[in-house]
């Protein structure tokens, strides 16, 4: 009885070092500072762990800057419908979120609107979901 509840134990212990190991986005963003940002999309990687855009963001008559957008994992991303093929290079849109702590122009996502089409997505607490108009 005693081996098994030590092998229960292990068990445990190992299941949870994936969830560990992975970073925690409130230690690399910051959530009290919330920012928001518009510009066109010049890149959509759709990997893993965290799929990311690189948005091109114009202020006034500043150069343009060049935002690294990270959002939720590719798993969940995938389950709600997210494709590698859902944001275009020239994409304009407007995102919210939690902007880098120690790396600047970097930004978690926790909103997204592409106003062209209406689509949205939105990380609400530990889940992401899209909307997306009907046509």
């Amino acid at each position: 009885m005693q081996f098994i509840s030590r092998q229960l134990m292990v068990m445990a212990l190992l299941s949870w070092v994936p969830a560990w190991a992975h970073h925690s986005i409130a230690a690399v963003y910051d959530g009290t500072q919330p920012k928001t940002l518009e510009g066109v999309i010049t890149q959509f990687a759709f990997v893993h762990p965290h799929p990311f855009i690189l948005l091109e963001v114009r202020d006034g008559k500043a150069a343009p800057q060049s935002w690294r957008l990270e959002m939720d994992n590719r798993f969940e991303l995938a389950e709600i419908g997210v494709t590698a093929d859902t944001f275009k290079t020239g994409d304009r849109i407007i995102v919210s979120g939690s902007p880098g702590r120690v790396q600047p122009l970097t930004l978690y996502i926790r909103k997204l609107d592409r106003p062209r089409d209406g689509f949205e997505y939105e990380q609400a607490g530990f889940s992401p979901r899209i909307s997306v108009p009907s046509r």
